[in-house]
């Protein structure tokens, strides 16, 4: 209780005496006692005659009233360490969140619109690719506070996902492979296991990079990726040529430990210090070691491999990943059209209602494959 011009005013009061600080007291629509500072003597009156009124009114009030503002820095934080603990892309994800924290850590988390981030990614010059990686990152940054109850929305869901260009994919030709692999036994013959693996297995970088000796079986002709990119368990069946890689590197290190070693024993964190001289030497160009993984999805599909089981073999969350290495078979593809004239018999003499000769188009479509 207490007074104004002489007049008492139920539920207005000063929790500290002389603070100058006034809350308000009362019960709203559904019976519940609520208090909630304010300010100044006059703002509480005010306020305290509003929410008589909602009362009566049968208004429903929000569960927390007044909450303090969470910043995006500090949700940022909390979806660091989820990455750290769930994700093998906990380093790219570090990298990524130090520049939206630049940009948006002080603000409040539910200020920040889809405007303001497109906004943020039009002054950088980003692939499409690399635009989608900061919304995904984004995306799990209000994800995480909405399951924390921080948050009730995610804007990163309105912001508009690009269109990446999946036509440039690089698969490793028979003729480069056999240059390649003659380079590697030259130059670097201790690292071909490793080559040979990645081939068979079509592993990522940093799955077949982690690997221990405990995840790998080779009797059951099983390996065990404990951690994938999407942070699933998966397996990998093994073949003849990447079972001999394997024994072979076994041999090396007592199978104890890291598969991928270094001579000195320390473990190899990727294939840079070999690969990319040998890649250079051999002559090949636009070709890195994740198009080793290309390589084995493609001639699974040139195999006739149904796109499911690539899918699996591969470890791809969603089949639309699979669908895109489809396209790399096109001399596959364009051998598969032809047997329509093989079966046919449609010999140059049959007649036809055909008059054109399509033999040069063919001839010339050849002669572009093998160039690319």
């Amino acid at each position: 209780m207490t007074t104004t011009r002489g007049k008492k005013v139920r539920g207005v009061f000063e929790k500290l005496s002389g603070s100058g600080l006034w809350w308000i007291c009362y019960f709203d629509a559904t019976g519940r006692k609520r208090r909630e500072k304010v300010g100044r003597k006059s703002d509480a009156i005010d306020l305290y005659q509003k929410r008589k009124t909602e009362a009566l009114q049968g208004k429903k009030l929000p569960e927390k009233l007044r909450a303090k503002a969470v910043s995006f820095g500090a949700l940022a934080k909390d979806a660091l360490e989820y990455s750290k603990t769930h994700k093998s892309s906990y380093q790219h994800d570090k990298y990524r969140m130090a520049g939206l924290v630049d940009a948006f850590g002080n603000r409040a988390a539910d200020s920040i619109t889809p405007q303001d981030f497109e906004r943020w990614t039009a002054d950088h010059e980003w692939t499409p690719a690399t635009a989608n990686r900061y919304r995904a990152l984004l995306s799990l940054v209000y994800r995480l506070g909405i399951g924390n109850g921080k948050l009730s929305q995610n804007p990163a869901r309105l912001i508009r996902h690009r269109r990446e260009n999946n036509a440039r994919l690089r698969w490793l030709l028979p003729d480069e492979e056999a240059k390649l692999r003659a380079t590697i036994e030259a130059q670097c013959p201790d690292h071909l296991p490793e080559f040979e693996i990645a081939l068979h297995t079509g592993m990522r970088r940093s799955e077949q990079y982690r690997l221990a000796w405990d995840c790998v079986d080779l009797d059951r002709k099983m390996l065990t990726v404990p951690q994938t990119k999407n942070g699933d368990v998966r397996q990998i069946e093994l073949n003849s040529a990447a079972l001999r890689a394997f024994s072979v590197l076994r041999e090396r290190c007592l199978g104890s430990g890291r598969v991928f070693l270094h001579r000195n024993g320390q473990p190899l964190v990727g294939p840079r210090c070999w690969f990319d001289g040998a890649v250079i030497d051999a002559g090949l160009f636009n070709f890195t070691w994740h198009c080793i993984r290309h390589t084995f999805a493609s001639r699974l599909v040139m195999n006739g491999v149904d796109l499911r089981t690539v899918q699996e073999l591969m470890g791809h969350k969603t089949i639309s990943m699979t669908c895109r290495y489809a396209h790399l078979a096109a001399s596959h593809k364009l051998a598969a059209v032809e047997r329509l004239v093989e079966q046919t018999g449609a010999a140059q003499d049959a007649p036809s209602d055909t008059r054109s000769d399509t033999s040069a188009i063919l001839s010339q479509a050849t002669e572009q494959l093998a160039v690319n």
